[in-house]
């Protein structure tokens, strides 16, 4: 994901209640200027998790359970600046929100220790088509450490995650680009699926 945007580190943003969609949903496209969708897993915190020295294990133990998501991104700024040629860093899309703009959760929580989340796996169909697939490890060699890595990088500024809180933790997937009248499929295997359509 980091050398789809360019970037050489995590970035972050905020979830709002109005960026959540029903799974199997009809979702606006007309809603977004250039949407794409990414394959992740949200973490549902429990117990507070507060950096910065927080740690995998601590990501498990605030944890109540972990479910399939979809990330749906969509760029405010433009990829490259027309004058001078630069790509967009960092900075440019934390202050994106990270691209957040919307999240379809689905197929089947679990507790985190219920399997090896670094093993979860994901088929991503567009139409019919495999276009992406993924296993969770590639987020930082394990999804938990992106939600870890989110709570040591908010300490600094005092802030801490919440019990309720829905995490997401990274995505193991480039992007794939969203088309109006798109239906997307994605198979997590043990996990259950996410189905959405884009009108």
């Amino acid at each position: 994901m980091q050398v789809s945007s360019n970037i050489d580190e995590p970035d972050y943003g905020a979830l709002l209640d109005d960026m959540l969609f029903n799974e199997g949903s009809d979702i606006p496209f007309d809603r977004f200027i250039v949407p794409r969708l990414e394959v992740e897993l949200a973490f549902m915190l429990g117990k507070p998790l507060q950096g910065p020295d927080c740690t995998l294990f601590d990501v498990y133990d605030a944890t109540e359970y972990v479910i399939p998501a979809l990330e749906i991104i969509d760029a405010r700024i433009q990829q490259v600046d027309a004058e001078s040629g630069v790509t967009r860093k960092v900075f440019d899309t934390i202050s994106d929100n990270a691209a957040n703009a919307g999240v379809v959760m689905g197929g089947r929580a679990i507790r985190p220790m219920d399997m090896d989340l670094r093993r979860v796996s994901a088929v991503l169909y567009r139409n019919g088509v495999i276009e992406e697939s993924g296993v969770a490890a590639a987020v930082l060699n394990h999804p938990a450490k992106g939600v870890a890595w989110l709570a040591n990088r908010l300490a600094p500024y005092g802030i801490g995650l919440e019990p309720g809180q829905l995490i997401l933790g990274g995505s193991f997937t480039r992007p794939v680009a969203v088309r109006p009248g798109d239906t997307f499929h994605v198979d997590y295997g043990d996990l259950g699926a996410i189905a959405c359509r884009f009108v």
